[in-house]
């Protein structure tokens, strides 16, 4: 598939690892997505989505239980969800997902990041008809073959199964996610490395030198801006 996703979420971790950005993020995500409907994940599967995906960058329970009160009392904030599309060095793509309380604010900071480091944004579908929506989840502790035997005998088609880095990935229709999480819990599966609803390409490219460089510092200013929740991009990341 052209990612190394336990590397690629490693990286972040990293990079995060001396701030509160990334769980200031969460709070708002899980905020947004409580308030769409019950501020309980077994009615709102959009709540459960987040909320899996904040187990695996181990976001503090205070934060989760901070986020849920606040959509279920006095939290009147209301937040946009927005989609920029973009180019970066050397034909890469680039997605961005924002949630904003003031689009005036987001749109000129998104892009201004892709100006300053060699990108420029497009026009809406200018980009996004390159990716295609999944459902991306990881595991430790069996083998892919084994998770394709429990996903075949559970009757769910999923698009591929890899052993990556010491892990399994399943790929999968986004609509897959909480299926394929059933199935890996049935089978002794406690805890995920990965559990994510993503936009994968469908076709990578490669950068070198000062384009790789460039794209590096596009991404880390998109990412380093407050409102941005996701950046999905078409560059190979296995290095």
């Amino acid at each position: 598939m052209g990612r190394k996703w336990n590397n690629i979420k490693e990286k972040k971790a990293s990079k995060d690892a001396n701030t509160s950005k990334v769980y200031a993020k969460f709070g708002v995500e899980i905020y947004v997505a409580a308030k769409k409907g019950e501020p309980d994940p077994e009615s709102n599967r959009a709540l459960k989505v987040v909320l899996e995906r904040a187990k695996t960058y181990n976001v503090p329970k205070a934060i989760i239980d901070r986020a849920l009160e606040k959509a279920k009392g006095a939290g009147d904030e209301n937040y946009v969800e927005l989609r920029y599309e973009g180019f970066g060095p050397s034909g890469s793509m680039v997605v961005v997902d924002a949630l904003t309380n003031n689009v005036n604010r987001t749109a000129p900071l998104v892009r201004s990041a892709f100006a300053k480091n060699g990108g420029n944004m497009g026009v809406s579908g200018s980009v996004t008809y390159m990716f295609d929506p999944t459902a991306v989840i990881g595991l430790e502790g069996k083998s892919a073959d084994e998770v394709m035997e429990l996903l075949i005998e559970a009757d769910i088609d999923v698009r591929d199964v890899l052993e990556e880095e010491e892990a399994v990935i399943v790929y999968a229709e986004p609509d897959q996610f909480h299926a394929v999480q059933e199935v890996l819990r049935g089978a002794g599966v406690t805890d995920f490395t990965v559990a994510e609803l993503t936009l994968l390409p469908q076709n990578y490219v490669s950068l070198d030198g000062d384009a790789a460089v460039q794209f590096e510092k596009l991404i880390d200013a998109l990412e380093d801006l407050d409102d941005v929740q996701q950046v999905y991009h078409n560059v190979d990341s296995e290095e």
